[in-house]
């Protein structure tokens, strides 16, 4: 049960969901300087992180859209990228002049990342072996950080309850998630084959680049002020206390223009992928 004695000076939030972009961010502040106060494993801990997540869920929706064209179910790629939210909010220490959102999304997206790459198979096997590679490159992992070794089969079967032969058999089958080209170099090191050297790669610079230039109108049409603070936030990488000293703003109100910029650009990135006319991004 939830001490309301606990949550004092908290402000109500009937629906989370709810909260416009720059109310969140301004809620989130709070959420989490009450979060660290409190004794993790409590009632009280849980109602304000489940409030937080609910609150910042618009982040999740938003990394998603750049996976909108993968085979797998939206909803799924939203739940793994909840998953991503919460341990950022673990994580996340709010006395650090971080804004939330710039350090939740690396973890958001690398989730979904994850994800994919723990389900998306080149060529189908059962998925009774399909569990069981990621049971053993899990269990590899842990025992390897452990043992300062690779584990042996023998080893990972007994850590598993499974017999060698049944850990041999997982391993044969992680042969299918990824299919290798017959014309690839038999080495990582050695130069590419010649369909290597013919087809190009997708840049992941042109992810950016195509953010930047869908925000060039919405950042040209802000005001003098917010184009500055922009500026010096992200081209001079000035803390906030700094670029309230220059500008003769405190801190907080730093935080508090930065924050409606942000969401500004957040809706305008938004809104161009729901009208259809962004790419993957």
């Amino acid at each position: 049960m939830v001490r309301r004695s606990a949550l004092d000076g908290l402000p109500e939030i009937s629906d989370p969901r709810s909260v416009s972009t720059m109310d969140a961010r301004t809620l989130s502040v709070s959420l989490f300087r009450r979060l660290a106060m409190l004794e993790e494993g409590t009632a009280e801990y849980a109602y304000v992180r489940n409030t937080l997540v609910e609150l910042n869920l618009s982040l999740v929706k938003f990394a998603a859209q750049r996976f909108r064209a993968r085979s797998e179910p939206v909803e799924d790629i939203v739940q793994v990228g909840t998953i991503g939210l919460i341990k950022a909010i673990n994580r996340f220490d709010v006395e650090r002049e971080v804004e939330f959102t710039s350090f939740a999304l690396p973890t958001i997206v690398g989730e979904m990342k994850r994800f994919f790459r723990d389900t998306s198979w080149a060529v189908q096997v059962p998925r009774r072996l399909q569990e069981l590679r990621i049971d053993l490159a899990r269990a590899r992992d842990a025992m390897e950080q452990d043992l300062g070794r690779p584990p042996t089969a023998a080893e990972l079967g007994e850590c598993l309850g499974l017999s060698e032969a049944e850990v041999v058999e997982g391993e044969q089958a992680a042969n299918g998630y990824v299919a290798r080209s017959l014309d690839a170099p038999p080495n990582e090191d050695e130069a590419v084959g010649a369909v290597g050297r013919s087809l190009g790669r997708e840049d992941p610079a042109f992810d950016i680049v195509e953010s930047l230039e869908s925000l060039k109108p919405v950042i040209a049409g802000l005001g003098e002020r917010d184009r500055l603070i922009l500026s010096l936030r992200f081209g001079d990488e000035l803390t906030q206390s700094e670029i309230g000293a220059r500008l003769g703003l405190s801190q907080m109100h730093v935080s508090r223009l930065l924050a409606r910029i942000l969401a500004t650009l957040r809706a305008a990135l938004l809104d161009d992928g729901d009208d259809g006319t962004a790419t993957d991004s």
